[in-house]
């Protein structure tokens, strides 16, 4: 992105701004330093706005009013706002100039635009009432009548209901909640629809068990578990405590606004033929189904599908596959592997030597880092905050995509919410690539979990790891790729040949690894080639082998899972030499020659071992030449069947063409 005009503000002095720093970050055609931009100079800002071309403006507390001003001007497509005093400025170590620069450098990438499905909800809505009485829902239908369509179901029959016209009720219990935002889909047992005749209390019709329906809003106001998985996550389910007048005023309100037409992002970009889910019903890597908090994902035979009404967006399942078949998309790793690189050249340009990288999500994170600007220290100026739209989205590769570009360190914010099993695997993962490639892991990597401000200040006002020597990569390609890259550069610093002398051991179910293949049990059977959904397993036309490159494995045990002999286990590790991108053979034979021709085919002792155990032990091998087939190739057994003088194929023998010599003689016997 081109920047023509750049505005920095010390915000009534309270922070310094280098303006030399900061313009070359992004190569600003102008840059101007303010004292107080959003009230006695804003008329620097509508100056600017109206001008031609593109602007920053490095303000994060008045977005609203700049973004205001913006629209105003016809100017929206062309302001850029960043800040660069909560998570920069405001810092008890003095001036962070450089942590400055990599913000606004940051800031100046292009964000690719997130694909997005449209979802309509016409406002059909279901309120869920708890067994006392149904007070809170009553509460809740009649507020939302006047925009929504509004059932409420009542799991028990409430005394002294009276019937109304504003919304409908009826009995019945939950068996089954599918679906997100626009498209629930429920199952209801003991359903019995109010009947709006007659007199006194309402009245209920018979029962019925199964009855299905749709909605587009579920409200559940019972008090009780969840009727999906990670509530908070899914779409037009609203769940508040009917005991709680602020929750279910809140739930009310929540509800009210779901109704009309939304854009959805599509979080994640699947690619069916790359999953390694099973092959010929053979299990194999699960991974995205072990820890999808919503439910999202499911089994669809040889591979997983992804729901995208209920994807919440969080970002766990990229992180953990091993393949690239699921790959976060709003925006894709790409976009997060250039901000990276870019923040950490940027810190560099700017006189900075070991930058520190925080991921973090906005909501919980950004808030903690607000809170400790205003109220606390602030951040160290060395750590640069990274917000992510979910923190689990930060796998391994990721974590030392940050150490390649760079950064001496990498922490992840870890919020009330966020999957910690997940996280702790993955940086396990990250952890032991770097220690192996002679880190201190430890120190370098890390995942925070503080419960407030002062926690995350003391969390990160600690002594910092030295800065790395490795030459930064151009973090290019996949997160495998990447991961690699960044792995052998941290070894080039560490050993003197440039990589460790052995392949780094992994924690189990890591995504990089070997096969140990028993050769003595293995038959060549080829069962693991013909079912390697990656590659990584490979035969040769021209003689009986197994070839396996390491750089392919994703650990997902369909070979194992498939040989017959037992002879394939996995070994979890990652080797950084290039031997690991070719292929090596892990077990081969002598080819057996036919007996007919000569060709050689098939594996010479599975033949003989064949011959052995069949040749006069089986009726159809004794008293015969039958064991000879064994010994052929395709083609000559197919011929030596038609010819044989059993083959029930044959027809007789072909007759003798006649010749003008048999027709004389013929005649000479008829005379």
């Amino acid at each position: 992105m081109s920047v023509d005009r750049l505005l920095l503000c010390t915000c009534g002095g309270s922070q310094s701004v280098d303006p030399a720093t900061a313009g070359t970050a992004i190569a600003a055609g102008d840059t101007r330093v303010c004292e107080l931009l959003c009230t006695n100079e804003v008329a620097i800002a509508e100056a600017a706005l109206e001008a031609p071309g593109h602007t920053v403006i490095a303000c994060g507390q008045q977005t609203r009013q700049f973004a205001d001003l913006a629209a105003e001007r016809g100017a929206a497509e062309r302001l850029t706002l960043v800040d660069i005093r909560d998570r920069a400025g405001w810092t008890d170590a003095g001036p962070a100039h450089p942590k400055q620069a990599a913000l606004l450098a940051e800031a100046a990438l292009p964000v690719p635009a997130a694909p997005a499905l449209d979802i309509v909800s016409e406002g059909v809505a279901l309120v869920l009432a708890d067994a006392a009485g149904g007070e809170a829902a009553l509460q809740a239908a009649a507020a939302l009548a006047e925009t929504l369509a509004v059932t409420v179901l009542f799991p028990t029959r409430p005394d002294g209901l009276t019937p109304t016209e504003r919304f409908d009720l009826a009995l019945g219990r939950v068996r089954t909640l599918t679906g997100a935002l626009g498209r629930f889909e429920t199952t209801v047992d003991g359903y019995a629809p109010a009947d709006p005749a007659g007199r006194g209390a309402v009245s209920f019709a018979a029962a019925t068990d199964g009855a299905r329906s749709q909605c587009d809003v579920v409200v559940d106001l019972t008090g009780g578990a969840a009727l999906v998985s990670a509530p908070h996550k899914r779409d037009g389910y609203v769940k508040a405590d009917p005991k709680s007048p602020a929750a279910v005023a809140g739930a009310i309100a929540e509800a009210a606004d779901l109704v009309g037409s939304f854009e959805k992002p599509l979080y994640v970009r699947f690619d069916a033929s790359l999953c390694a889910h099973s092959r010929a019903a053979q299990p194999g890597c699960t991974r995205c189904l072990d820890l999808c908090p919503t439910g999202a994902i499911t089994s669809a035979g040889d591979t997983v599908a992804i729901d995208p009404m209920i994807c919440a967006g969080c970002g766990a399942c990229a992180a953990v596959c091993p393949t690239g078949a699921a790959s976060y998309d709003a925006p894709p790793v790409e976009t997060l592997f250039a901000r990276l690189s870019t923040m950490a050249r940027a810190f560099r340009a700017a006189g900075g030597t070991a930058p520190r990288v925080l991921f973090h999500d906005d909501a919980f994170g950004g808030e903690m880092i607000a809170l400790s600007a205003r109220f606390g220290r602030g951040l160290p100026p060395d750590v640069i905050p990274l917000c992510v739209p979910n923190v689990e989205l930060i796998g391994h590769a990721e974590l030392m995509a940050a150490l390649g570009v760079g950064f001496a360190a990498a922490f992840v914010l870890e919020t009330p919410r966020t999957d910690g099993e997940s996280l702790a695997r993955e940086l396990g993962f990250a952890r032991a690539i770097a220690l192996g490639a002679g880190q201190d892991a430890a120190a370098r990597l890390a995942v925070i979990a503080p419960a407030d401000p002062d926690a995350l200040e003391e969390a990160l006002w600690r002594a910092a790891p030295a800065p790395l020597a490795a030459q930064p990569v151009l973090p290019l390609g996949g997160r495998r790729e990447v991961t690699r890259l960044a792995a052998k550069a941290l070894a080039a610093q560490a050993f003197a040949a440039g990589e460790p002398a052995a392949p780094i051991p992994l924690p189990e179910r890591a995504p990089y690894g070997a096969i140990r293949l028993d050769a003595d049990a293995c038959t060549l059977c080829l069962a693991c080639v013909s079912l390697c959904p990656t590659g990584a397993l490979a035969d040769n036309p021209d003689k009986p082998q197994v070839r396996f490159q390491e750089a392919a494995c994703v650990q997902c045990g369909i070979c194992e899972a498939t040989c017959p002999e037992n002879a394939i286990a996995l070994a979890p590790q990652l080797d950084l030499s290039n031997a690991a991108m070719s292929h090596r053979v892990l077990n081969e034979e002598e080819p057996f020659d036919c007996i007919s021709c000569g060709k050689p085919f098939g594996v010479r002792s599975t033949i003989e071992r064949i011959v052995e155990k069949l040749s006069g032990k089986h009726w159809m091998y004794t008293g015969s030449d039958n064991v000879r087939l064994i010994q052929m190739c395709d083609d000559c057994r197919v011929n030596a069947q038609y010819h044989s003088e059993n083959s029930p194929f044959r027809m007789g023998d072909r007759p003798r063409v006649m010749t003008t010599a048999d027709e004389i003689e013929r005649n000479k016997k008829m005379n």
